[in-house]
């Protein structure tokens, strides 16, 4: 069992940048692929990156590659998105999930609440 709890989101203006964390409860952290998703208003929930036990591979969503960042810190059980150059586009509210290793939210077994990012123009 995984508890999630997403922080960092907020307001920023396009361009800017903001980083989300996402802190695990339990001792098997390590043990989990990490997603991260994005659900905007009126849309379906979004791929955005995933990161392996380790750390060392990652993929990313098209629409955010080369602007942000998933890493993972299995010493504080945490996993961080770095968002650069964000755009208006990027408004939404985003989850971070544990579970396999796929761009799939099916195969994500856990889940936190979400945090908001809006971006202005």
């Amino acid at each position: 069992q995984v508890q999630l709890v997403e922080s960092g989101g907020g307001l920023v203006q396009a361009g800017g940048s903001l980083r989300l964390s996402c802190a695990a409860s339990g001792r098997t952290f390590s043990s989990y692929i990490m997603g991260w998703f994005r659900q905007a208003p009126g849309g379906e929930r979004e791929f955005v990156a995933v990161v392996s036990w380790s750390g060392d591979n990652t993929y990313y969503a098209d629409s955010v590659k080369g602007r942000f960042t998933i890493s993972r810190d299995n010493a504080k059980n945490t996993v961080y998105l770095q968002m650069n150059n964000l755009k208006p586009e990027d408004t939404a509210v985003y989850y971070c999930a544990a579970g396999t290793y796929s761009s799939d939210y099916r195969a994500y077994d856990y889940w936190g609440q979400g945090t908001q990012v809006t971006v202005s123009s």
